[in-house]
């Protein structure tokens, strides 16, 4: 599961929660995979991201070296900010692990890169 996907998963399906924002992760397996530094995609893709939700991911799964706790506003002429902040969300992949409700302790786990967020019946409000 790569931080991009983490950012935009919530658990507010489930019963009695409000936010269900953001899912806390405890990764067990974590994968990196160099990809080609695409500028434009991640200039693009930085104002649609809850950058707290990130950088507190990226800490989470140890990975949050060098990301700001704050986004710079003229981070779109920062290309060392934008390689890392590329890294954290195009190379870093969670293979294995857990994705918990920060309201009901619910665990969802990930395996294989997928997190499975399905309920069970009694659990949908």
């Amino acid at each position: 599961m790569k931080l991009l996907t983490h950012n935009l998963l919530s658990s507010k399906s489930l019963k009695n929660v409000k936010v269900g924002y953001p899912l806390r992760i405890v990764a067990k397996d974590v994968k990196i995979s160099e990809k080609e530094f695409n500028m434009e995609f991640v200039t693009k893709m930085i104002p649609k991201l809850d950058w707290k939700v990130l950088v507190e991911a990226a800490i989470q799964i140890g990975h949050g070296n060098g990301l700001p706790e704050q986004l710079v506003d003229d981070y779109e002429e920062d290309e060392d900010l934008l390689k890392k902040i590329h890294h954290i969300l195009m190379e870093v992949e969670v293979i294995n692990g857990e994705l918990i409700c920060p309201e009901t302790e619910r665990i969802f786990p990930i395996s294989s890169g997928i997190p499975n967020l399905l309920l069970n019946e009694d659990e949908v409000s």
